[in-house]
């Protein structure tokens, strides 16, 4: 277990998050470290959110009520991003949770990082972009699942090509291995996951690998060395010449 563990709040927009993942989404936040926050906003009244309803008292989450005010506008979405404000400003988390797959939140995310706190992002694969590479991490709520299932989740793992036709990805990679590179270009894979991390928000289970060493062995672009439990990786060299293009 860690030195100190980290205080975090989880805040979930019940209108736009799946309660059946409720569970898998807890295990990961507490990963990170302790919710001790948790929190949970929606119209309550609503018949879409019985299905919350039923997992608010089994995991301790504390429901919201927010009714809609007014037409077309979402209160819960108003009430979370206030609830968040307050709590960063009591100064006693060190990160936030925020389940949902709404990029109206981008914003509260850019904001919470700017004070130095980690936002580990929870949503569906649809998840608007800006929102998720705002994040610290962020994970699709598909990727999370059954430990069994050979990429750690539900989400299929993304054959080499499909990889490499990523350019974010592949970019991102090459950028973290050269950077965390030694003198002869091999770097500690836990260096590159580091980077990464620093980087832009990424889970190598969102492309279906449940660690980081699997994607980079199946993407192909890498040369890998095994040296006990240290794992060792360098970009291989390109077909059009030189290490770097």
């Amino acid at each position: 277990m860690a030195e100190t563990e980290k205080r975090i709040a989880l805040l979930i927009d019940a209108d736009n998050a799946p309660a059946a993942k409720i569970d898998v989404i807890l295990a990961e936040v507490a990963r990170h470290g302790v919710a001790n926050v948790r929190r949970a906003y929606g119209n309550w009244k609503s018949p879409a959110m019985k299905g919350w309803e039923a997992v608010l008292h089994e995991y301790a989450i504390r429901p919201v009520q927010q009714f809609a005010y007014s037409k077309g506008k979402n209160a819960s979405d108003m009430a979370m991003v206030i609830d968040a404000m307050d709590l960063l400003y009591a100064g006693k988390l060190d990160a936030f949770a925020i389940v949902s797959s709404d990029a109206d939140f981008t914003p509260l995310v850019m904001r919470l990082l700017t004070e130095g706190v980690k936002v580990y992002g929870f949503g569906a694969q649809q998840t608007p972009e800006p929102f998720v590479n705002a994040c610290t991490t962020f994970t699709y709520v598909e990727a999370l699942g059954q430990p069994s299932d050979a990429g750690g989740g539900s989400t299929k793992a993304w054959p080499a090509k499909q990889l490499r036709g990523d350019t974010r990805l592949v970019q991102m990679l090459r950028n973290a291995v050269e950077a965390a590179g030694e003198d002869d270009g091999w770097a500690h894979l836990g260096a590159v996951g580091s980077q990464i991390g620093n980087q832009a928000s990424f889970d190598s289970r969102n492309y279906g690998y449940r660690k980081l060493s699997d994607l980079i062995d199946a993407i192909g672009l890498f040369e890998v060395k095994r040296q006990g439990q240290v794992v060792l990786v360098r970009d291989k060299p390109r077909s059009h010449g030189g290490r770097r293009s």
